[in-house]
């Protein structure tokens, strides 16, 4: 009895142990996996200010709390599922669908690059006011944002699975879910406290603190100038993901060409600027990139330009 009871409790001992070292190795998974996303994350920051940009200021956190929701179902309810099963049944799959996401990226960027540059003459015309829902253009902003968090959020999920592979599927999927959930609160945290940096410069103003009033007024001016920039850097950030995920889609399926010119060019640049190597490096790949995005964007917009035509 006594030598079953020890037997017992070297058994439940040894458990613990095993799912400590799972525990702790998901963990560690978690870490690195959510490293190697973060060019992803900066993207997904950048481009989701610029949903509330024109909107009522009383309405700036609850759509981005929507946004947020969204994204959390992108990656839980979908991506997760989605990952875990085409991991398993069909890998072979995943590399062709990040290329479709990268191409839609690309559409995205390039449709909002070109209405920078010819923006659509009609909402003005002849001088009247067209009259705008704000619900409805709430709605159509939020659906937006999750369309393209949707897309960004499989690359994250994507890099995520091809980095613990050799995991079981339980911490595949655990490993899956905390980095959805870490990203997603930090992003859209991130995001919160940009919109909202401009109530905090006004609240900051009215302070008789000469330093808290001197960054009220810093901030008050600033922020407008910042979300135009990040408008602008959304926009170049979607072009240069879009065109990065299709360059590395089609060297996995065997055609490196694409790939190894842009490398070429990058290390060509970097040895005849000899300033900074890895940031000069880096520069010039996502420069090259972007152009591919533009390109693959101007074609999928004309295609897509002509398909609205046809079926009308």
């Amino acid at each position: 009895m006594a030598t079953g009871l020890i037997a017992l409790l070297d058994d439940v001992a040894a458990i613990a142990k095993a799912a400590a070292a799972s525990v702790d190795d998901v963990a560690a998974q978690t870490a690195k996996a959510s490293v190697k996303a973060a060019g992803v994350v900066i993207d997904d920051t950048a481009v989701t200010p610029t949903y509330v940009v024109g909107l009522s200021p009383a309405r700036e956190l609850p759509i981005i709390g929507k946004i947020a929701l969204g994204s959390l179902k992108n990656k839980l309810i979908f991506l997760l599922p989605i990952c875990l099963v085409l991991g398993y049944f069909a890998p072979w799959l995943i590399t062709p669908l990040l290329m479709l996401g990268g191409i839609y990226l690309c559409y995205e960027g390039a449709e909002k690059l070109h209405q920078a540059v010819f923006p659509h003459a009609s909402l003005h015309d002849a001088g009247q006011k067209v009259s705008i829902d704000p619900a409805k253009l709430e709605s159509e902003k939020v659906a937006g944002a999750i369309r393209t968090d949707f897309i960004l959020s499989a690359e994250i999920m994507a890099l995520t699975l091809a980095g613990v592979s050799s995991l079981t599927i339980y911490s595949q999927a655990a490993v899956l879910g905390a980095v959805g959930v870490l990203i997603t609160a930090g992003v859209y945290g991130v995001v919160a406290l940009i919109v909202k940096a401009d109530d905090i410069g006004l609240y900051l103003k009215q302070s008789k603190n000469r330093s808290a009033k001197v960054i009220g007024v810093g901030l008050v001016k600033g922020v407008p100038v910042l979300l135009r920039l990040l408008a602008a850097i959304g926009t170049a950030a979607m072009l240069w993901v879009g065109g990065s995920i299709v360059v590395h889609s089609l060297a996995g399926m065997g055609l490196h060409y694409p790939e190894h010119m842009i490398e070429g060019f990058a290390r060509f640049v970097e040895q005849a600027i000899v300033v900074v190597p890895a940031i000069t490096r880096w520069i010039a790949t996502s420069f090259v990139q972007a152009i591919v995005g533009i390109v693959i964007g101007a074609v999928a917009v004309t295609m897509h330009g002509i398909w609205k035509h046809c079926v009308k």
